[in-house]
This record gives C-alpha cells, sequence and structure tokens, in this order.
C-alpha cells in the first residue's frame, strides 16, 4: 500500500468501517485510556524543559514524556512511543486471535512535515524500526510525512483498502516529537512559543510529542473476529487550505470547511454534531479558522463552541494529532461523558491539508447498531 494522496477536497461516507482497537503514548498517559482519563481530568503534562531556555533566560515550558531523558533524539523518542501505541491497538486483536494466530496487518504511519530539528531520512528511519518491531506482523507499510491531519489521510487510504480487500487489518497511526533543540529555537524564532514573559509569546503553542495508534476493520470483519467495535465512522472529509499561517494572506476556514462539509455527507440532515474534538493549541491563527468554518456550518451542531481541544494537557503533538483526537471520541462514547453519539474530530496541518472525520461513538446507540 503506497502513502495516501492528498487531492484538494474529498469526502465519502464510512461504510461500516470500525475502530476496534485504540493505542497512545502521551505525556499525561502511557495507554489510550489512561490518556484520555488524564485529558478528561484536565491533567496538565507541562513541565520545564531539562536544559533548553527561551530569550528570557527561563526554562522553555513543553510537554514531554516524563520517563525519556531530555537529551533523547527525536528519532527514537518516535520510534519508541509509535511502537508502543501500535502494540497498545493491537492488544483487541491478539487478544480474540492469540498472539500466534492473529493476522497480518496493514500500518500506514503520519510522521511530522519538514521542519527544523527532524532528521533527512525520518520516514526511512521508523519504516525500518517497525519492520524490525513487527517483522511478522506487518504485510505492507505506508509512511508520509504530513503532520497534524496526515491522520486523517491515512485513514482515507485505509478505509480504500479495507473495502478492497476482504477480512483485512488495517492499523492508522501517528506520531510527533517538537523536542529537539533545533526545533524549539525555530519555534521562539517564530514567534510560535508559549510564554507568558515579555520578550515571549501567550499566544503561542506549548511543544508536546506523543503517539496514537488506532485499529481499523470493517463491520463483518469484527463481528467474525470477535472484537468489539469502539466506534464507528461514519463521514470522511479531506480539504486544502490554501491561506496558510506565517504568510500574509488571510485564512477564513475555506479549507477546513470543505473537510467538515465532506464528513458530514455521511450524518443525516436531522442529525447534528454533539461533541467535538480538535487540534487547537492557543494560536489565534487556528482559532480564526474554526470560527470561520463553524459559522458556515453552525446549523449542524448542538454547540460548536462546546470542544476538547487537549493541547492544554499534552501541548500540541502535531503528527499524533488526529488519530489522538479520535481515540478521545471513542472512549467518551465507551465511558459515558461524550454528550451524545456524533463526534466530529478535524485537524489542520501548517502545510494546508485539512482532515475531518464523523465517529459515531456507543455514548448512546445499543452495540448492535455498529
Amino acid at each position: 500500500m503506497n502513502p495516501w494522496t492528498t487531492s484538494s477536497t474529498w469526502s465519502e461516507r464510512g461504510d461500516g468501517l470500525v475502530v476496534a482497537g485504540l493505542g497512545a503514548v502521551t505525556p499525561v498517559g502511557r495507554s489510550a485510556w489512561a490518556a484520555a482519563a488524564a485529558v478528561r481530568a484536565g491533567v496538565s503534562g507541562f513541565g520545564p524543559h531539562g536544559f533548553m531556555v527561551d530569550a528570557a533566560g527561563k526554562p522553555m515550558c513543553v510537554a514531554a514524556f516524563p520517563w525519556l531523558p531530555a537529551t533523547q533524539g527525536v528519532a527514537s523518542r518516535i520510534g519508541e512511543s509509535l511502537v508502543a501505541a501500535i502494540r497498545d491497538a493491537l492488544l483487541p486483536l491478539w487478544t480474540a486471535a492469540g498472539a500466534e494466530g492473529a493476522p497480518a496487518f496493514s500500518l500506514l504511519v503520519n510522521l511530522p512535515s519538514v521542519r527544523p530539528g527532524l532528521p533527512d531520512d525520518l520516514c526511512d528511519t521508523v519504516r525500518e524500526h517497525l519492520l524490525r518491531e513487527f517483522p511478522h506482523s506487518v504485510d505492507r507499510i505506508g509512511v508520509a510525512p504530513l503532520g497534524h491531519a496526515g491522520g486523517m489521510m491515512a485513514l482515507r487510504s485505509a478505509s480504500e483498502y479495507l473495502r478492497a480487500t476482504s477480512a483485512a487489518v488495517c492499523v492508522v497511526a501517528g506520531a510527533d516529537s517538537y523536542l529537539d533543540p533545533d526545533a524549539l529555537e525555530w519555534i521562539e524564532d517564530t514567534d510560535q512559543l508559549h510564554s507568558a514573559g515579555e520578550q515571549n509569546n501567550p499566544q503561542g503553542f506549548v511543544p508536546g510529542e506523543g503517539a496514537g495508534a488506532m485499529l481499523l476493520v470493517s463491520a463483518d470483519t469484527a463481528q467474525r473476529m470477535g472484537l468489539q467495535p469502539l466506534g464507528r465512522i461514519d463521514g470522511q472529509g479531506l480539504g486544502r487550505e490554501a491561506h496558510l499561517t506565517r504568510t500574509d494572506t488571510v485564512c477564513i476556514g475555506e479549507g477546513l470547511t470543505a473537510a467538515m462539509r465532506g464528513a458530514l455527507g455521511g450524518l443525516p440532515q436531522d442529525e447534528r454534531l454533539t461533541d467535538v474534538y480538535c487540534d487547537l493549541n492557543g494560536e489565534p491563527y487556528r482559532a480564526d479558522e474554526f470560527a470561520f468554518a463553524a459559522l458556515r456550518m453552525r446549523e449542524r451542531f448542538v454547540a460548536a463552541s462546546d470542544f476538547v481541544a487537549p493541547a492544554d494537557c499534552w501541548g500540541d503533538v502535531g503528527a499524533a494529532s488526529a488519530v489522538l483526537l479520535v481515540m478521545l471520541a471513542c472512549i467518551a462514547g465507551l465511558k459515558g461523558y461524550a454528550n451524545g453519539p456524533n463526534a466530529l474530530v478535524w485537524a489542520s496541518s501548517v502545510t494546508g491539508e485539512r482532515g475531518a472525520v464523523v465517529i459515531r461513538t456507543s455514548a448512546l446507540p445499543a452495540a448492535e447498531e455498529y
């Protein structure tokens, strides 16, 4: 399976695709359930960097894995967290089929787009690391550097593959880490670093790191394998924003609107979105973009302003965002604290890609509806 394409706009219904496993590694939890509980409780993973200081001479505020040394490189941070998240997501499959009898799975991995502090060969390094860790389990793999919204594009590719291949199993994953000295210096130099100091930006973001993974199968395959659906993909949409951040153009949310409209094509007109999960991180650009898009789509929301933006707990997790947000939506439904059954998840990449998905959670409907 080749890395996914990034056409300007696209949408489709979910066609019975279900989430059957979830995995996460974040600064506030080392499993999907622990991370979701921490976000629900408002636990903050913010803390001072081990040695990087800002322009005011104070330690930079970051959201880092507390069990890894600050000196560890981003490639190994991404690789370690990615493997742990994938193993977490595969647990239901391994439990249902037995580790020895579990089928091979296809793997799509989203990584950060080009920026300072990332190795030029990051995609190749991560691919080789995953093939070493899962030598007999992965039957095909695709790795692409598409940032925040890349997980949505991976989900599109997974959907096409699962429709075309009977009884297939696919894992979509994403991972990122901003905690390289060159990256942190670039974030501050471009006025993106969050800080209350006089020389810094109170409307910047807190650099974070994280990894997320989700196990995807058709509803028929889930039933045949004895896998409990954790959420159902009811609609997907992609868009592309021409007016990018840190440019002289003005973004009015056209790309995000296109992605949302595409995702909402799978939701009946008489139903509205009860929950929203997004990658807002404190930057005005992202908030303005969502405001414009939500205004255009206001009749489809119960309350567009009632959203969950977990960057206030685990920082900006970049390329892991889309998958981790889907994880939060599914677990909120399973644990009973979602507002209702229809969750919108959206994410925006700095390179213009926009993605949205509607998740039918188990907040209200019976499990048989899956």
